[in-house]
């Protein structure tokens, strides 16, 4: 046997977290890019073999990253250089056109295989990448979920895969085009959450050789690797607090993991030295954003979380509130992953504001009926869309709706504190990106949604309307109401 020690390094979802934050009573730095960076260093500098990959969503979630449109963030990536990263939903956040130039900008090989320009059956990237070290040929093949088509549904030039087995599909196709080759380890860097990277792998034929999942989009924390149909499959978390460590050995003639430990790696300074050129790279970029963003918008009484997305959160509450102020509707649904901090207050610049809800869309008002509202919530309350990979919702005040999970059953569905009526008529305000993906987020179509006349835009600037609202407002404070309560 020809055993060959390699380490594999995995981050996904890192999501703009550039900076270190202060926790705990002793104070210690904890993630950031710099720290991360320090470690990813020292374990190339002590450990033969190291690849270090992304598994999506690099850009957004930072005002750094907003204000620069992602290009600051890949500027940085190219100073942490990854060997490989694989496309997120997020990276199409400032448009297809957009990423394509990022793609030019960045030093890294960008992957994903199930891009496609629909007139031409050619690939929007490349779909592979296979990285050469001591001796051993490992290939990255990219993956992206299919909510990726909610961004590019406007865009008819663009394809994706759908459906899982058709992804499948697709890595089998490229990993025939390379039996011939001495290939010893394949890898997929998917986006698109541990459960579908789980049903994947149950997909996947032993045949084709794919030994590893490493997954982004769900956030999932793991203890250890899930192992299916012979695939591991690990994810990292979210942002740079953590990353993903595989140490493998492998056996490069019969081209097979022999041995494995994986650990999900705390990024804090007991671990590595920061690194210093790094830091004041992304401090030129602070300085520059904090001069324009750090002025003060408003007070609230005090912060307000949104811990989760599949939950209710005080500041879900107050969002949805000030938009059914904004717009004097009945009903407000709010994209709980649209709300990008995990709270915000008691001061709130205008950096805060833009880091916290960096994406603009215009708010549609429609009038439906009682049965479609019951038939929208019965679909966005479902057990299977709180599992980290649906679509989650916060409403406003006003509204509460009640949810047998054991029953799959919504039990009841109160609008203006009283029970919605079958036959009644009630206005409902959605943000644009929902409205364009109605049917798989909603459970209702475009056209279900219009049957009582078409929609209209009621504002054009969902961050126009938040921002009139907080500053014209002082000491707002929030609480859980129980508008979504399940049972």
């Amino acid at each position: 046997m020809n055993l060959v020690p390699l380490t594999i390094l995995h981050s996904n979802d890192m999501h703009g977290d550039f900076l270190s934050e202060v926790r705990g009573g002793e104070g210690k730095l904890i993630g950031g890019l710099a720290l991360l960076s320090g470690y990813i260093r020292r374990v190339r500098r002590e450990t033969p073999n190291v690849l270090y990959a992304i598994s999506g969503d690099m850009v957004q979630g930072s005002i750094i990253d907003s204000e620069y449109r992602g290009i600051s963030t890949i500027e940085i990536m190219n100073y942490l250089a990854p060997d490989v990263v694989s496309l997120g939903n997020h990276e199409f956040d400032y448009g297809l056109p957009h990423l394509l130039f990022l793609e030019k900008v960045a030093t890294f090989p960008i992957v994903n295989a199930n891009l496609y320009l629909r007139p031409f059956q050619r690939r929007l990237m490349k779909p592979y990448h296979i990285a050469r070290i001591a001796g051993l040929d490992v290939l990255f093949i990219g993956i992206i979920t299919d909510k990726i088509l909610s961004d590019l549904s406007r865009d008819e030039q663009v394809a994706s895969f759908i459906s899982l087995e058709d992804a499948s599909v697709e890595v089998g196709r490229i990993t025939n085009a390379y039996k011939d080759d001495d290939i010893d380890l394949t890898v997929l860097l998917t986006h698109i959450g541990f459960e579908s990277d789980l049903e994947l792998a149950r997909l996947l034929r032993p045949e084709w050789g794919v030994d590893l999942i490493l997954g982004g989009h769900s956030h999932t924390v793991l203890e250890r690797p899930a192992e299916v149909n012979g695939v591991l499959i690990a994810q990292a978390g979210v942002g740079t607090d953590q990353i993903g460590r595989f140490d493998l050995v492998i056996d490069d003639d019969t081209n097979a993991i022999v041995n494995w430990t994986w650990q999900l790696v705390p990024i804090d300074e007991s671990i590595a030295e920061p690194d210093g050129e790094l830091r004041e790279y992304i401090q030129s970029f602070k300085v520059a954003v904090d001069r324009k963003y750090g002025a003060t918008l408003c007070k609230f009484a005090e912060a307000l979380p949104h811990a989760t997305r599949t939950e209710e959160t005080p500041l879900g509450d107050l969002v949805a509130d000030a938009i059914a102020e904004m717009t004097k509707a009945d009903v407000v649904l709010v994209g709980s992953g649209s709300i990008r901090a995990k709270s915000l207050g008691a001061v709130v610049t205008l950096g805060d504001f833009v880091a916290c809800f960096p994406f603009d869309e215009s708010l549609y008002r429609f009038t439906v009926s009682g049965c479609d509202l019951k038939r929208l919530f019965t679909h966005i309350m479902r057990p299977e869309n709180r599992t980290g990979e649906g679509e989650c919702y916060q409403v406003n005040h006003g509204v509460r709706a009640v949810y047998r999970d054991a029953e799959h059953r919504l039990e009841s569905l109160d609008v203006r504190g009283e029970a919605v009526l079958l036959d009644e008529l009630y206005s409902v305000v959605i943000p644009g990106y929902h409205v364009r993906n109605a049917e798989s987020f909603l459970g209702v179509t475009r056209e279900d949604l219009e049957a009582r006349g078409q929609a209209k835009v009621v504002a054009t600037s969902v961050q126009d309307v938040l921002r009139e609202f907080l500053g014209a407002h002082q000491n707002l404070a929030g609480r859980v109401e129980g508008r979504l309560a399940y049972a």
